[in-house]
């Protein structure tokens, strides 16, 4: 007698799509999960990154008595923030050494020792295209885009030198130190910060990588652990934004200054005119505001890290330091020498 096998019945219609809505709202509920996840292992490898870099700075120091100048800038420029000028090679190609980069280093080392005593030397730009994975953050994007200001062909890097809270221009007071005609001031006896976002105060404002010199730990009198060494920095949204270029010294391309200010509060502001760029794109919208025709003078430090920006300090740390911290905070933070007491308030 044969086996009548029973039919097998379909799927329904309406069967069909619940199951694509419960999948749909599966993936919905699994996905910012996922981006939480990679988010906190991109935050995790720049927190490496600034790690590295802040090491690379302390072996420097070891080897010379002191940190890398932010720049080095020879007797042929007489403004540090116009990217027209010869400015010489900056603190990033400088630790390269200790950064396993050696062989970049030794390219460009004679050019780097010219450099100081030969107005128009630059042959040290001809690794200024080399891209470095450890002066990336794996967050930002644009990194694909080389800038192409200054001869054009940067690459792009997400770090920059503490050059202090003052603004990096020709005799702006608590700016620089170490000019070639001493024109570039830093540590002036009182630094008052108005229009700073809180008139009334005087602090000094020295930052710990300037001009033509890097200082030495035991003149940050404010202390290793609160003044930060390294900002993170975000890529300019276009090929002729400077912002995130890790050879050019430059604010917003690989130093840091005017951060603590009244248009540079807080990390990660961004309105029209705010940072102050050279040529840079004025884009709010993406949080990369600037004042396109000045130089590059201020500039606040930036990062696509979800609530604030990571920040390597003097004594090897790195830490998250959130949009919310307070602008006074923010200003002691990038001075090694105000004597004041900060509140924790980041």
């Amino acid at each position: 007698m044969a086996t009548i096998c029973p039919r097998r019945r379909a799927f329904t219609l309406i069967e069909l799509l619940v199951v694509i809505a419960i999948i749909a709202i599966l993936i919905g509920l699994l996905l910012p999960a996922v981006q939480k996840v990679r988010e906190a292992a991109a935050r995790m490898t720049c927190q490496n990154h600034m790690k590295q870099l802040g090491l690379a700075c302390h072996n420097y120091h070891d080897s010379t008595g002191k940190l890398p100048a932010a720049v080095l800038m020879n007797a042929s420029v007489n403004n540090p923030a116009d990217h027209n000028q010869n400015f010489g090679p900056n603190w990033m190609v400088l630790v390269l050494p200790y950064m396993e980069q050696d062989n970049l280093f030794r390219q460009v080392s004679d050019s780097i020792n010219r450099y100081a005593t030969t107005p128009a030397e630059n042959a040290w730009r001809v690794i200024r295209s080399t891209n470095i994975k450890t002066y990336r953050c794996p967050s930002d994007t644009g990194g694909d885009t080389p800038c192409a200001r200054a001869g054009g062909n940067w690459a792009r890097g997400n770090y920059a030198a503490n050059a202090g809270p003052g603004m990096f221009w020709v005799g702006g007071t608590a700016a620089l130190i170490g000019g070639p005609t001493g024109a570039w001031t830093d540590n002036s006896p009182s630094f008052n910060p108005d229009p700073g976002g809180y008139a009334g105060l005087a602090f000094s404002g020295g930052g710990v990588m300037n001009v033509n010199t890097g200082q030495s730990f035991t003149s940050i009198t404010d202390g290793t652990s609160s003044t930060i060494l390294i900002d993170e920095m975000r890529i300019g949204p276009d090929a002729n934004d400077i912002r995130g270029t890790w050879a050019m010294g430059q604010t917003g391309a690989s130093i840091s200054a005017g951060n603590g200010r009244s248009d540079t509060p807080t990390p990660n502001v961004s309105c029209s005119g705010c940072d102050d760029i050279q040529g840079g794109t004025d884009a709010p919208a993406v949080g990369m505001g600037c004042c396109s025709g000045c130089l590059s003078w201020q500039v606040t430090a930036k990062s696509r890290h979800t609530g604030g920006v990571n920040t390597a300090f003097a004594d090897g740390s790195v830490k998250f330091v959130a949009n919310s911290v307070t602008t006074r905070t923010w200003f002691l933070l990038h001075s090694r020498n105000d004597g004041q007491v900060i509140n924790g308030d980041y």
